[in-house]
């Protein structure tokens, strides 16, 4: 079972790198040039993420009166912003995709740093007992280390050596790809039961609002052009997984009852972003015929 475990802690590692790594490989300084001088948009979509996402995900958590490792669960998935997947949503609904993807890389940078304080303050407000909490100076050093490091060294070898770059960055993007497969697989296989007993609960109800409320708000608090509204709001429902993966093992020595909870809302934070994503490509305005 240890084997299993520290399999698993290694795959987990080497998705959040690979991740980040690719992320910085794929982005210019121009790009985050062109999104830091939109202050605007850049303000509206770091408070959403910031302040409105984690309090949403401890609303519903409260209102749903989840059990604890549901409550665990949601709490970290919702103070982690910045997936990945974040992008793949943007493109589907064929919005804004360089405004989406820049943002999104941001807010996975800063969100290395916010995670676990943010998580651990909800967590102590929420009163989960006294043994509930986050070693806060060990998750932001190991996250930011997992994090922040690669992303910076991608940008780093893309301002010096675009091609390579370009190169490295497909090979880094499949690995990120194959090994959040596995993450996922070992997480549902490790807490099986636990996922099946999710199935019509309360837990999947509470990701699938929380989801649905934060596009909308996403959508509504952003400033600019339709495709650059629609980039804000589907960047907002995903979770930045890595961060809370590594805290479940940190911190909570990978209960299959937290794990359970983080695949399923996960899962669903996934499908919600796709239907939305979906829903808003169709609704795009058809381009005008050629002459």
């Amino acid at each position: 079972m240890e084997t299993i475990v520290a399999l698993f802690n290694m795959v987990l590692i080497v998705f959040i790198v690979t991740t980040m790594l690719s992320a910085g490989f794929n982005t210019t300084l121009a790009q985050i040039g062109a999104a830091v001088s939109r202050v605007g948009l850049l303000v509206a979509v770091l408070v959403v993420a910031f302040v409105i996402r984690p309090l949403a995900g401890w609303a519903t958590a409260e209102i749903f009166g989840l059990a604890t490792g549901a409550y665990i669960a949601t709490v970290l998935l919702w103070s982690c912003p910045g997936a990945p997947f974040g992008a793949k949503l943007v493109m589907t609904a064929k919005a804004d995709l360089q405004s989406g993807a820049v943002l999104q890389v941001l807010m996975a940078s800063l969100g290395s740093l916010t995670f676990a304080p943010t998580a651990n303050l909800i967590i102590g407000a929420a009163d989960l007992g006294d043994d509930v909490s986050l070693p806060v100076g060990q998750l932001i050093a190991t996250v930011a280390v997992l994090q922040l490091v690669p992303f910076c060294l991608g940008i780093l070898i893309r301002h010096r050596a675009e091609d390579q770059a370009k190169e490295w960055g497909a090979w880094a993007q499949k690995v990120s790809g194959l090994t959040f497969v596995i993450v996922l697989t070992g997480a549902l296989l490790g807490s099986w039961q636990t996922i099946i007993d999710l199935v019509g609960s309360l837990v999947l109800i509470a990701a699938t609002v929380t989801s649905a409320v934060m596009i909308g708000i996403g959508y509504l608090i952003s400033v600019g052009d339709t495709p650059t509204k629609k980039a804000a709001a589907l960047i907002q429902p995903c979770t930045n997984s890595g961060p809370a993966l590594a805290a479940v093992g940190i911190a909570f020595d990978n209960d299959p009852e937290i794990l359970g909870a983080i695949t399923g809302i996960l899962l669903i934070q996934i499908v919600v972003g796709l239907v939305v994503a979906s829903l808003m490509a169709k609704k795009q305005a058809p381009e005008p015929a050629a002459a």
